[in-house]
């Protein structure tokens, strides 16, 4: 194995790293599997601040439990925000908490670790007025502003619930949140900017509430009952009395001091929802005690993290990487964490290396999707810029693949830069697997090796554990304290999710090839979810959507490789009868069902798509076919519709099972559009 850059004996000053040498590592990592309870409660004693330091690691476990219920630190007692904000007021109280630029370059605020503590006390006064408490769910649906961090930390503060929906998502999928989650509150802005362009939010989000009314009509005491409007733009916005309030009418007159509400260590911390493979979003539960734990272990160690530090995450909060590695992670380490409102391509495409020069980061954390994109924009939007201070470079949401990797070693960070691949999922919290910078020897494209704490097990189909150099489904041995515990108010669907596959193991729905060497590559899905772009999505969301339009009788939806978001997304469709419709086969109605396709079509989908699940949700590529490839007992073959979108119609595999195993000629013969 040839690294790309030499591992030094030891980290230079300043750095917390507990694994600076692959020899520690191999040592630490050992300690962590043969006794799990000390390793972790160790860690939690030194990380994270307890008001009842907890005597209890894990309790529970896979292997025997029928239902799946675990739980860390059982014992302990804590409020996270007190490891994110009061500890640090005696020591780093003028430190840039956060440091944010909004959509136009220059434009930036730095809010320091005293007044970030003054804005969520005063916020979290705010929410206790008007009724928010301990255990209720809070949807905070807004732009990449302080303010979301701010009320994230407020609802944790209270011992509320927070559910953060990202602000692309549409209305349908907001009501669906509001609904599943039973908030009565929404925190939102009366609009986001994005690349120069105003975002709806505030109006996505009174349609969303009228959804939900109309769901809940009749029923008592149910319902949203107070939106809290950020003033980002001062668009013009509709305003509905006694429902509606101002953020800054909200907080008037509140103090900037608030004693944090003391929970036990397994209280809820937030939900977030992510695409399954059934159209139904599942609300992930994180909690307390082992959610801050995990997050804060993971941004210290895999980063190589030190006191000076400026650490850029250019994710969006609407996801967990927003979350684990914008939020809680950094600011429980008492580090300066970056928040960006718009785009790595607005006003062109050197905005993020003008923030470098500018800001002078030391670690930049982004996805592949966005690495592609600038890469295809040329180097000299990167030359022109210095990029001195960095010294790791991270990718996350995505594998990566190596000619992307090499673009970002040679070009960004001039072959003298760690570069980090970490894999992880909303489920996980934070970071399973990734190069330890800098003691790890990368090589580019693959993930590595495990954190302490994490095994990682390869399976077959069959069940089977395969040992050594192997392909397979990516499973990990052995709870910790990251991961999620349950899906809201769904139990059975998380043990039917994560732990059906392979008794005793949680399945991360990845597939995952391990070297010669030891070290882990990521293959991708192995079930419905397409990665686009870092948004997961499960094709149910999108066939449920496509079906709704009166020309669609069905439709089977897959991924296949996109050079620049990793993967785009392939839809064939079947045609409604022409008697319906009137648009699809042929005029006498007794066509092949293949013709009746136009651009208009394909136009009218993908707006359906965007207004039913957000402006990410875009198909790429329409194919119409005369039948869906079926097994006889109804099952839609996906392994074939994905061979074909790929490219590879030549290894379909066995299609003897199929009930009709001629429309299979034609699924590979159909004409592609888009």
């Amino acid at each position: 194995m040839s690294p790309h850059y030499s591992v030094p004996d030891r980290v230079s000053a300043g750095s917390s790293n507990i694994c600076p040498t692959m020899a520690d590592y191999h040592r630490v990592h050992a300690e962590s599997m043969a006794h799990p309870d000390a390793f972790w409660l160790g860690i939690t004693k030194e990380l994270v601040e307890w008001e009842t330091p907890p005597t209890i690691g894990l309790e529970g476990g896979y292997a025997g439990i029928a239902d799946e219920q675990f739980t860390w630190y059982e014992d302990g007692r804590l409020n996270a925000t007190i490891s994110c904000l009061d500890r640090h007021l005696a020591t780093r109280a003028d430190k840039t908490a956060i440091l944010w630029e909004g959509d136009e370059p220059g434009d930036v605020r730095r809010i320091s670790y005293s007044q970030l503590h003054a804005d969520v006390c005063r916020f979290s006064n705010a929410l206790e007025n008007l009724g928010v408490g301990s255990g209720d769910r809070v949807i905070i649906y807004m732009g990449m502003v302080p303010e979301a961090a701010i009320a994230m930390l407020a609802c944790a503060r209270i011992g509320a619930i927070h559910s953060v929906v990202f602000g692309g998502f549409s209305a349908d999928s907001l009501a669906n949140r509001v609904l599943d989650s039973g908030s009565r509150c929404i925190i939102t802005m009366d609009e986001g900017l994005r690349a120069g362009k105003a975002i709806p939010l505030k109006a996505t989000t009174d349609e969303a509430v009228a959804m939900v009314e109309d769901e809940l009509a009749g029923q008592s005491g149910a319902g949203v009952e107070t939106v809290v409007v950020l003033k980002r733009t001062g668009g013009q916005i509709d305003w509905v009395e006694g429902r509606d309030i101002w953020w800054s009418d909200a907080c008037e007159g509140q103090l900037d001091s608030h004693q944090a509400h003391i929970v036990s260590a397994e209280h809820p911390l937030f939900i977030l929802y992510t695409s399954g493979s059934t159209g139904t979003p599942k609300g992930q539960v994180h909690s307390h005690g082992g959610y801050i734990t995990y997050t804060a272990f993971t941004h210290r160690t895999v980063f190589d993290l030190r006191e000076d530090d400026v650490f850029a995450c250019v994710a969006d909060v609407g996801w967990i990487t927003g979350h684990s590695y914008i939020v809680y992670g950094p600011l429980a380490n008492g580090a300066t964490t970056f928040m960006f409102e718009s785009t790595p391509l607005y006003p062109d495409a050197g905005r993020y290396w003008d923030m470098v020069e500018r800001h002078k980061f030391t670690i930049f954390y982004t996805a592949p999707t966005a690495i592609r994109a600038l890469a295809a924009q040329g180097d000299e939007f990167v030359a022109k810029y210095d990029r001195s201070s960095l010294r790791v470079l991270g990718t996350v949401g995505e594998p990566i693949n190596p000619e992307a990797w090499e673009w970002y070693w040679h070009t960004v960070g001039e072959g003298r830069c760690t570069i980090v691949d970490t894999w992880w999922q909303t489920e996980t919290g934070g970071i399973c697997i990734s190069p330890i910078a800098p003691a790890t020897p990368v090589v580019g494209g693959s993930a590595t090796l495990p954190l302490p704490g994490i095994q990682p097990r390869l399976f077959s189909a069959e069940g089977e554990m395969l040992e050594g150099e192997a392909e397979g489904l990516l499973c990990i041995e052995h709870p910790w304290p990251g991961q999620t515990r349950t899906i809201w108010d769904d139990h059975p669907r998380y043990v039917e999710t994560y732990f059906s596959t392979i008794d005793g193991y949680y399945f991360t729905g990845d597939g995952c090839r391990r070297d010669e060497n030891g070290y882990y590559w990521i293959t991708g899905r192995v079930d419905d979810v397409i990665n686009v772009s870092g948004h997961r999505m499960g094709t149910a969301e999108f066939e449920a959507v496509l079906v709704e339009h009166e020309a669609i009788a069905e439709a089977g939806v897959v991924g296949f490789p996109h050079d620049i978001k990793g993967q785009g997304v392939h839809a064939f469709l079947i045609l409604a009868a022409p008697s319906k419709t009137g648009t699809a086969g042929d005029e006498d109605g007794q066509g092949d069902g293949t013709s009746g396709y136009s651009d208009e079509l394909g136009q009218a989908l993908n707006q359906l798509c965007r207004r039913r699940i957000g402006a990410h949700a875009r198909i790429d590529r329409f194919c119409v076919i005369p039948g869906l490839p079926k097994t006889r007992s109804g099952k839609v073959m996906r392994r074939i519709l994905r061979k074909v979108a790929e490219g590879d119609p030549g290894n379909l595999g066995d299609i003897s099972t199929l009930a009709e195993p001629a429309v299979v000629e034609a699924i590979v013969n159909a004409e592609v559009h888009g």
